[in-house]
């Protein structure tokens, strides 16, 4: 894999309350942009370009729109400068409207996610995305592991099965300390997401509120967790499934935790 040498300034910029570490490795930009299969005339979306290590490819790969979300104001204005055909917004992605992306299927969203923002960027952004036609984006690999996981693992759990039920996650590769400046503790994994076909009947406050409920107490077992708001209902479906008020949560799958929540949402929905 060739590495390139860093501009100075990659290390002298970087802002800790930012979760900045910014990509110089070129193979790993390449297969990166790569994974995200821009054709021409696609809207492409990134989100903290930083120096643009990953943008003049995309810029290359010839998108009928290119947009950027960049918090830092200084590195935002360097982006369209470094790239004339980008629109950088400069702006929080936590703030985004996500609701507001369409047309429906008709976006690709790419970047390297600060690890400290990560998370909870995917949280809303798969929730409330309409417009996704497909993801791909680099996080650390504990964050990676739990997206993928599945239902009886140690890393399966509320952000397993809250991003599950709108989008499908798969490992691409992972990526060591040496491909960032300044370098991080820990590795990082690329993962491509695309939608669920079909998405599953539910209310995504109820799901949500059922999920950190569960998840809280991971180790408790259901009848405990929800004792306040199981009923018949509730309880005959955790049979029809293979299940019983004394299983865990790390046991049920996206979609049993999907119809669950209907069930119970007049107690848990937040």
């Amino acid at each position: 894999m060739s590495r390139a040498a860093a501009p100075p300034r990659y290390g002298r910029f970087a802002k800790k309350r930012f979760g900045q570490h910014f990509l110089h490795d070129k193979g790993v930009c390449a297969r990166i942009v790569a994974a995200l299969g821009i054709q021409p005339g696609d809207r492409v979306l990134e989100i903290g370009p930083g120096h643009g290590a990953l943008s003049t490819l995309i810029a290359q790969a010839g998108p009928g729109l290119y947009a950027a979300v960049e918090r830092d104001l200084p590195l935002a204005l360097e982006l369209r400068d470094k790239c004339p055909g980008v629109q950088p917004l400069a702006a929080d992605a936590l703030a985004v409207r996500w609701e507001r992306l369409g047309p429906p299927g008709g976006w690709k969203i790419i970047g390297n996610l600060p690890y400290n923002v990560a998370s909870p960027l995917m949280w809303e952004l798969f929730s409330r995305c309409r417009g996704l036609a497909r993801a791909v984006f680099m996080v650390q690999k504990e964050v990676g592991d739990r997206l993928v996981a599945r239902p009886g693992t140690a890393d399966y759990g509320a952000l397993s099965a809250w991003v599950r039920s709108f989008v499908e996650p798969r490992l691409g590769f992972t990526v060591g300390p040496g491909a960032f400046i300044p370098r991080p503790k820990v590795d990082s994994a690329v993962l491509v997401f695309t939608p669920v076909a079909g998405p599953g009947d539910f209310e995504p406050r109820a799901l949500a509120g059922l999920l950190h409920t569960c998840f809280q107490k991971r180790r408790k077992q259901l009848g405990n967790i929800l004792r306040s708001c199981m009923n018949d209902a509730a309880q005959a479906y955790l049979e029809s499934q293979g299940l019983t008020l004394r299983s865990r949560p790390e046991e049920l799958a996206p979609n049993q935790f999907q119809a669950l929540s209907l069930l119970v949402k007049s107690h848990l929905a937040s």
